[in-house]
């Protein structure tokens, strides 16, 4: 006679994951981040009214080891027009931004900041002018 287990050994019931999906304790670190900069880029796309112009949007843990000459210090992001079939392209570094911001609050406020830094270059416009009142 085959009985089903409903309890483990020690009688208090079968385990489960400890937390199910969808519960914010379920996304990555990557995760959360991955949406904040969409959040951001999709903020300063509003004030720039860029309905248009495609650019694309992407996320690397860090910058590529070999800096550009201008660059003095690690990249935040780096921003590469459009050429040809090419849309333009804004890459947002995670690690480095990271590092630069205490708390999630910091981190949104810098992402932002970027995010209308290298938009704006991409106009060629003032990242004043996207900035947030």
């Amino acid at each position: 006679m085959n009985s089903v287990r409903r309890q483990g050994r020690h009688g208090r019931g079968m385990r489960g994951p400890m937390a199910w999906p969808r519960v914010p304790a379920m996304r990555s670190r990557g995760q959360r981040f991955d949406e904040v900069v969409l959040d951001a880029f999709e903020r300063v796309c509003d004030r720039a009214q860029i309905k248009r112009v495609p650019i694309e949007l992407a996320v690397e843990d860090v910058p590529p080891s070999d800096p550009a000459p201008w660059e003095d210090q690690i990249a935040l992001a780096r921003a590469f027009p459009a050429e040809g079939p090419l849309p333009a392209r804004v890459v947002v570094y995670r690690r480095p931004l990271e590092t630069r911001a205490d708390n999630e609050g910091e981190l949104v406020e810098l992402i932002d900041i970027v995010m209308c830094e290298q938009i704006a270059g991409l106009l060629g416009i003032n990242p004043d002018d996207l900035k947030e009142c």
